[in-house]
């Protein structure tokens, strides 16, 4: 079964213009993206690493260094539009057919390769899945970190409700599930019951060209979540368990982000 790893790529950002060519650790923050999804691609059979970007400039950076590109349109929607644009033109232009495709995005250079190559295989061995995604069930410290956060940023984070086989039931900015007798609960586990989602997700070519069709659900513009359009749809979303990185930073949005990054890695 063919796969592709999409890095999404566009310079005009309205926070952090030119976010992709942003040095992170010695390397554009793209190029240290496209490494991951590299690779994870290495490592799995019959799967493409490609960055798929509207601008020039970004072009230009990845001939440089050898990030294998695609152009797409500029008045693209979303990551998830460019994604699914740039396969069809790779599929175009190669002859080749892609079954499964990882929406990596461009500004998350910390994303292990593992957590790419556990989304992938959640989908090649489960057909009964549209889209598969990561989470880490957090140890009760980083829940009462994740606690402090919402405090100043009660938009930052994400939890996430699965059924006993897996499914998503739910995701939302609030912590969920709400905890009765948490402190009996905390003397007999180390881990709490909250599954702190990863913005991460694979998606059967099928379900990614439904998900971009879809107008905007009730609870997406709400939660401001875009898998909820899928669960408002009902396409199955399946969640798999992974360590946390090593880096705990999931996406760099601001150049705040960016010199927060900077200082962790100065440190390890």
């Amino acid at each position: 079964m063919s796969s592709a790893i999409i890095v999404p790529a566009r310079y005009a950002s309205t926070r952090f213009p030119g976010k992709p060519l942003a040095i992170l650790g010695g390397q554009t923050m793209l190029e240290r993206t496209f490494r991951n999804a590299q690779k994870a691609a290495e490592e799995l059979e019959d799967c493409v690493a490609l960055v798929a970007t509207d601008d020039g400039r970004i072009a230009t950076h990845c001939a440089e260094v050898g990030l294998e590109y695609v152009m797409t349109d500029p008045d693209l929607p979303s990551g998830s539009d460019r994604a699914l644009a740039a396969v069809e033109s790779y599929e175009s232009s190669s002859g080749q057919s892609i079954n499964i495709i990882v929406n990596l995005q461009g500004d998350a250079p910390f994303t292990p390769a593992q957590h790419v190559i556990a989304v992938l295989d959640i989908l090649q061995n489960n057909s009964s899945l549209d889209i598969a995604t990561p989470y880490i069930q957090l140890s009760w410290d980083a829940l009462d970190q994740m606690r402090l956060d919402k405090v100043e940023t009660p938009f930052s984070g994400t939890s996430v409700i699965a059924d006993k086989n897996g499914k998503a039931l739910w995701f939302s900015k609030n912590i969920l599930p709400a905890i009765r007798q948490e402190e009996s609960l905390r003397k007999t586990s180390p881990l709490s019951p909250v599954c702190r989602h990863i913005g991460l997700y694979a998606y059967r070519k099928s379900a990614l060209k439904k998900f971009v069709s879809l107008p905007q659900g009730h609870w997406e513009q709400l939660e401001g979540l875009e898998q909820l359009r899928c669960l408002e749809n009902g396409m199955s979303i399946g969640c798999v368990q992974v360590d946390p990185a090593k880096v705990a930073i999931s996406g760099i949005d601001t150049p705040e982000d960016l010199r927060r990054a900077e200082a962790i890695l100065a440190h390890l």
